[in-house]
């Protein structure tokens, strides 16, 4: 069966391959941040309509997110797809040392790879649309373009607004140095924004009458970081100074603002390690006798593992392989390679433990899957939220050299390389060929319901964004 449902979109993905390919590399240089992703966005929902597919524009008041879908009847499977990048991180495609691109006018970079992650997604919503024409197949197949990813957790709102409730089961995927399942776990998390005001006042004539905004939010920062010891171990707190209160030391601050960013294995812990970061920020103002607003930006839910769905997407990469490699690749990752310490290569083996103990310049093989074991991340995504909603599912595959960590230059330099566009390829058959499986296996998608509402534990999703917070570039 795997090999028989890859077989059904390969022809159709080699074909389309050369499209694909220079798609990512121009979303690569765009580099557009949360919610502002609006060429990204169209170049998407112009192949798309060009491909056939119905497109909905602008779906959860998100002018950047959309909506495609073809076919018709159930099962219906989504396919997940992002383009939004990180700020500051511009960085010359294909070279060696850290220097800021050319290409790149807006300063920011793909230094986690979702030029290839929303064009992977695409492509493999394209093949399998394709191969409901052809053998009229009954079912839906649904893309999601969803924006801001990085910080503004767009599916969250998407799944606000109801959009993933009539899915049947979602399927995503990553870049990374490896191929494998996603880990089963990641961190819940709430962000907001901490706003003290004080008073203005010369601040050697008559510092008595001011009351500085810029010590509450000292203050609030050294008494969170005592919180740490206090807190879960594998609970996350940081936190960004977005306000300092100006450029002018001889005035006492009238006004300054932190960000912050609380991270928890479920929603409702993180939900109380962030009532007790905020009671820090309480006494902060009373200490420094400010005024003190707390303004929700975002939220999003921890991951649902599904061995269900994962065993089926382990069972495709192993059918489709390791991205095909040649000798060139292998020097190109070697080089990046020696730009990497030590400790990011150790790091990086003692990730994937027995899986990987030799730190060649290419992860060549899949990633052992152990249902029920896998690592937890200590990081956080959107699509747990959609995990809550629908059996879902997410795979690595290796598009950088082995120990390239996210968010780094060399991480932005390698987006353009055959490499990278080769592991985009290989997710785009493997979501493909996972997606035409589900569509022909009702019984798996019985299994996978089952499994997620046991995994429920009987409760229902909420939404840990409350209704009465706007969309960020609403505020």
């Amino acid at each position: 069966m795997t090999s028989t449902c890859t077989q059904a979109a390969d022809e159709f993905i080699a074909r389309l391959s050369p499209r694909f390919i220079d798609l990512s590399d121009q979303i690569w240089r765009l580099a557009e941040l949360r919610y502002e992703e609006f060429t990204s966005a169209q170049l998407h929902v112009r192949m798309l309509e060009a491909e056939g597919f119905t497109v909905t524009s602008g779906v959860a008041g998100i002018p950047t997110a959309f909506v495609a879908e073809a076919g018709s009847g159930g099962p219906v499977i989504g396919i997940l797809g992002e383009y939004d990048a990180l700020s500051g991180m511009s960085q010359e495609a294909g070279a060696l040392s850290c220097a800021p691109s050319g290409e790149i006018v807006n300063g920011n970079g793909h230094g986690c790879g979702h030029h290839l992650l929303g064009t992977a997604a695409h492509l493999a919503a394209a093949a399998v649309k394709d191969h409901l024409e052809r053998t009229g197949q009954g079912g839906t197949v649904r893309f999601y373009g969803c924006p801001a990813e990085e910080g503004g957790s767009g599916k969250t709102f998407m799944a606000r607004a109801g959009l993933f409730d009539d899915l049947d089961a979602a399927l995503s995927w990553h870049p990374h140095m490896y191929t494998g399942i996603f880990p089963g776990q990641s961190l819940a998390n709430v962000q907001a924004y901490f706003r003290f005001r004080g008073k203005a006042a010369h601040a050697a004539d008559s510092p008595h009458l001011g009351r500085s905004a810029l010590d509450a939010v000292e203050l609030m920062n050294v008494g969170v970081n005592f919180l740490r010891e206090h807190m879960p171990s594998d609970s996350r707190v940081h936190y960004a100074i977005t306000n300092a209160g100006g450029m002018s030391p001889n005035v006492v601050q009238a006004y300054a603002e932190v960000l912050y960013l609380v991270r928890a294995p479920r929603n409702e812990l993180a939900a109380v390690l962030y009532e007790r970061v905020k009671n820090v920020a309480r006494g902060a103002a009373l200490m420094t006798d400010c005024q003190m607003d707390v303004v929700f930006d975002k939220a999003c839910s921890n991951l649902l593992e599904n061995t269900v769905l994962n065993t089926l997407v382990h069972r495709h990469l192993q059918a489709v392989g390791a991205p095909p490699a040649d000798e060139a690749d292998t020097r190109l990752a070697a080089a990046y390679q020696q730009t990497l310490t030590a400790e990011h290569l150790e790091s990086a083996g003692r990730t994937l433990g027995q899986s990987w103990r030799d730190p060649k310049p290419l992860f060549d093989h899949i990633r052992p899957y152990l249902p029920g074991q896998q690592d937890a991340i200590y990081g956080s995504t959107d699509v747990g939220d959609v995990s809550w909603i629908t059996p879902t599912a997410q795979c690595f595959t290796a598009c950088y050299a082995f120990g390239t960590a996210p968010h780094s230059w060399q991480w932005v330099a390698q987006g353009k390389s055959p490499l990278a566009h080769k592991g985009m390829l290989q997710a785009a058959r493997t979501l493909a060929g996972c997606a035409i499986e589900l569509l022909g296996s009702p019984d798996l998608l019985v299994r996978a319901q089952a499994e997620l509402q046991e995994r429920r534990g009987g409760k229902p999703y909420v939404c840990p964004i409350p209704d009465d917070v706007a969309l960020p570039f609403q505020r």
